[in-house]
């Protein structure tokens, strides 16, 4: 578990309700600035084609939105940072508008057929891919996507951590599901964990 994210998350209220349900309370002293991904990290996140990232809007509600893309869309650019390619989507703006007021987010990872997650909070910031072609080009997971590309998300990670596998309910892909020799239908299985 990375020091950093529980000093960030146990807050007062999250220390009152531990004490109130448990008479105890978690405290965390001595975190690092910012937790620096490991290579289990960066392997993790290169196999994902899809995530989950919270924003905040300007009245206090939370937002959280589907990713996706080709496996590895997501990239570890650095210890504390990753980007991502923002295709053309619905339109709607929510996260982009969202970060302009707040730029805090919470990314959360799946790998349903292993039962794993890695949570990630940071700071994001959202540039125009017109002005920003090198960095686009990077960020473009396939050439055939490049010109799908809006906008480019950078996210400066503060620190992150795994959870454990319990209730994660083992999920798989068609794709996954014929490795596994499982018969299924439609585009995605559910079976009981291993």
């Amino acid at each position: 578990m990375a020091a950093k994210f529980m000093q960030l998350v146990l807050t007062p209220a999250v220390q009152a309700a531990q004490e109130r349900y448990f008479g105890r309370h978690q405290a965390v002293a001595g975190a690092p600035e910012r937790d620096p991904f490991t290579d289990d990290e960066a392997a993790f996140i290169a196999r994902r084609d899809s995530f989950y990232m919270a924003t905040m809007n300007s009245d206090g509600w939370p937002y959280i939105q589907h990713r996706g893309g080709p496996a590895g869309f997501l990239r570890v650019l650095g210890p504390h940072q990753l980007g991502f390619a923002d295709f053309k989507g619905n339109r709607q703006m929510l996260t982009t508008g969202n970060l302009d007021g707040n730029d805090r987010v919470a990314l959360f990872l799946m790998d349903y057929p292993n039962r794993e997650r890695l949570k990630i909070l940071g700071h994001a910031q959202v540039l125009d891919a017109r002005e920003h072609p090198a960095l686009a080009d990077q960020l473009t997971p396939t050439p055939e996507l490049r010109s799908k590309i809006e906008r480019l998300f950078l996210i400066e990670v503060m620190s992150f951590d795994w959870n454990c596998p319990q209730y994660i309910t083992s999920r798989y892909t068609a794709a996954e599901a014929a490795v596994k020799g499982f018969a299924a239908g439609g585009t995605s299985a559910s079976f009981p964990a291993p």
